[in-house]
């Protein structure tokens, strides 16, 4: 009988360690897998309605002075199409624009013809450790509140910050994780736009210092600066307010005029389908920077733009309506019969898909 019954003993001793040898492989193999890279695709597309309600709608067709949603009629936003491989300690990001959208968003490219003017964003990154990652390659603009996919912007239009801000820079930016609230961002960069190479020998310098989702930020460009605060405050479960404030001082020796501007982002969410929002801004130009075309003497001019959206989202599917009113301080506008008026109201139906 103690034959026996070390022989059970023996073999439940074997079957235990080999329960345990499995499931040690199993575990192994799923870290293993964890670890390893991951390529992921995503992107999106869009399309909109735009008809002016006080202005031609033809051959004179007119927009407000900002980036984007400026076509007559039924119009084609662009694709996205966007290949990740992430890792745990490395990766890249290739980020691909087609279409009118996409052009606009990369209008500065200087060599516009070998490269069919497509690469939004293509950068390499490093996470160093878990406080600190190094990004190397053309990467979308770190000041403002909105930014070129419609995805990720409330609004369809966009606002006159955004467009007369930097939209991309290529260089190299080091990214730290002070602390859970804390974040600082340091960046060596081309000169705004030159996101091919540097003819110019000269470069940017950019910062970013976060608090709790608050961020200040400052570019410094060839004789030029600009300072930005960008942030949000959650107000309640359905209520959101967003901010945004930047100054820009333009190097005079180049004939490049100066802007200040502040957007607020009121947003509401009636239900788990449908928000609605508000985008309130006031934007000034000095020295006939070119945005709004002040004509007086000093070329000073400013706008107050408010534009109404709404969100209903089905699916991956999200149409926007939206009522634009721009109320410049020049008559940089024309009504129907031709005449320059200060003043331009405007809707735009927008489809957004996003996978």
């Amino acid at each position: 009988m103690k034959t026996i019954t070390n022989t059970k003993y023996v073999k439940n001793l074997f079957f235990l360690a080999l329960m345990l040898f499995s499931a040690t492989a199993v575990v192994a193999q799923e870290e293993e897998e964890e670890s390893k890279p991951k390529f992921s695709f995503s992107g999106s597309v869009d399309a909109y309605y735009r008809a002016n309600l006080n202005a031609p709608n033809g051959e004179d067709a007119q927009a407000p002075g900002s980036s984007f949603a400026n076509l007559p009629g039924f119009a084609l936003g662009m694709a996205n199409v966007i290949g990740a491989y992430e890792g745990e300690k490395v990766g890249f990001v290739a980020d691909l624009v087609f279409g009118p959208r996409g052009t606009d968003a990369i209008f500065a490219s200087p060599m516009y013809s070998s490269t069919g003017n497509i690469v939004n964003q293509l950068y390499a990154y490093w996470n160093v450790s878990d406080a600190v990652t190094l990004t190397f390659g053309n990467f979308n603009t770190f000041l403002g509140y909105e930014v070129i996919s419609p995805v990720a912007n409330f609004n369809y239009s966009t606002s006159y910050l955004f467009s007369y801000g930097p939209f991309s820079h290529t260089g190299l930016k080091a990214d730290f994780a002070l602390s859970d609230d804390f974040s600082l961002m340091l960046a060596v960069m081309n000169p705004t736009d030159l996101t091919e190479f540097n003819p110019t020998g000269q470069y940017a310098w950019g910062a970013q210092l976060g608090y709790s989702g608050q961020y200040l930020n400052l570019l410094i460009d060839n004789g030029s600066y600009e300072v930005d605060f960008t942030g949000g405050f959650d107000l309640s479960d359905t209520f959101f307010l967003g901010l945004n404030a930047a100054y820009f001082d333009g190097d005079e020796d180049d004939g490049v005029g100066s802007f200040a501007g502040l957007a607020v982002y009121p947003q509401l969410a009636t239900s788990d389908t449908f928000s609605i929002g508000l985008r309130g801004e006031y934007f000034a130009e000095t020295d006939s920077f070119g945005a709004v075309g002040g004509s007086d003497a000093d070329g000073d001019a400013s706008v107050f733009a408010v534009t109404l959206t709404g969100s209903a989202t089905i699916g991956d599917l999200i149409i926007k309506p939206e009522l634009r009113l721009d109320s410049a301080s020049e008559e940089v506008f024309i009504d129907n019969d031709g005449n320059p008026i200060g003043g331009l109201s405007s809707f735009v139906l927008a489809a957004v898909y996003s996978f």
